[in-house]
């Protein structure tokens, strides 16, 4: 099993925004969908402690996500958030800028065509790019440290509808081409059956159980 949560329970604010939650992840795509404030995006930063339960236990291929150095874990398990945080700088070193903190230099080229941008944006400035441009260099970014799972919160939120359906199939392509594991946060269920095989949903803070209804 690829991650397994065991009875996750966590709080922000005084605010209940998981409870009690127990579901198992596995290899392939998983989409994890459910309304705003479902707490899809928090379950998410679990998988790489950007976050820690207040209560219960997240395990990754069977070891509890504490026993991790946690860099090591977060190169494992690279998480692309919602909105494009980019430094100031080139494509290129923000390509790069993971794999020099680990140590070691970036296939720049390979993990831009990955991510669907010809090689000629690497020169470029980052905030001179499009909002689609950009969140396909954070993709690159993260391809670029060679991950076994690759975490997408809201890949396409930001984006136009040509933008969304450009990245989404260049999510599709590395579902062919890649053997890491991608978990995929959306509040569209239409987007999830297009590019998951598997649903989990969130409602409440809660996974919600076969046969119950999902409220907006």
């Amino acid at each position: 099993m690829l991650f397994a949560l065991e009875h996750v329970s966590c709080a922000r604010a005084g605010r209940s925004v998981l409870a009690d939650v127990s579901v198992d992840l596995a290899d392939g795509t998983t989409a994890l969908v459910g309304p705003s404030g479902a707490g899809k995006s928090t379950l998410l930063r679990l998988l790489n402690r950007l976050a820690d339960a207040d209560a219960g236990v997240v395990r990754y291929r069977g070891r509890d996500v504490r026993d991790y150095d946690v860099l090591a874990l977060r190169r494992e398990v690279a998480l692309v958030p919602q909105l494009p945080a980019l430094l100031p700088t080139t494509v290129e070193e923000n390509v790069g800028y993971g794999p020099a903190l680990c140590g070691h230099g970036a296939d720049v080229a390979a993990a831009l065509e990955l991510a669907g941008l010809d090689r000629a944006f690497a020169p470029r400035r980052a905030q001179q790019l499009s909002v689609g441009e950009q969140q396909r260099v954070m993709l690159a970014r993260a391809l670029a440290l060679g991950p076994r799972v690759l975490l997408l919160d809201e890949p396409t939120a930001a984006l136009d509808a040509q933008a969304r359906d450009a990245v989404e199939r260049t999510l599709l392509s590395l579902r062919a081409r890649l053997s890491a594991a991608l978990i995929i946060v959306t509040h569209d269920m239409a987007q999830a059956g297009r590019l998951a095989d598997r649903l989990v949903i969130l409602e409440h803070g809660r996974v919600r159980e076969p046969g119950e209804a999902l409220t907006a």
